[in-house]
């Protein structure tokens, strides 16, 4: 898994794409924590290009949820299509996390309207 972060008015972007699951889970999770290491607090992950995920993916979601709690930062979650929303609704995600239908919506949560 290969991924692009974007910068928007102060809002990194993760777009995730293909499957999250237990053979790019560490990527995800790797490229998140150098991001907040560089001291990033604002967070869109981006579900538009992501067709699957895995428990392994959403321990990723959910490390990063913690971890930016931890620090005062912000996550939504957009753009998830039906089937990642149908894992988020089961593991009970999207009643801890912040979602969004789009990108847009997801900047204007986080006070940046892009």
């Amino acid at each position: 898994m290969n991924i692009e972060t974007q910068e928007v008015n102060g809002i990194t972007v993760l777009p995730l794409e293909g499957r999250l699951d237990g053979n790019n889970a560490t990527v995800a999770e790797q490229t998140f924590l150098k991001l907040l290491a560089e001291g990033k607090q604002q967070f869109v992950f981006d579900f538009s290009g992501l067709q699957y995920i895995s428990s392994a993916g959403l321990r990723v979601i959910l490390v990063a949820a913690k971890k930016l709690r931890a620090t005062n930062g912000r996550m939504v979650c957009a753009s998830l299509g039906e089937q990642v929303l149908d894992v988020f609704e089961m593991s009970g995600f999207t009643a801890i996390l912040e979602m969004a239908v789009t990108r847009e919506e997801a900047f204007e949560k986080l006070g940046a309207g892009a």
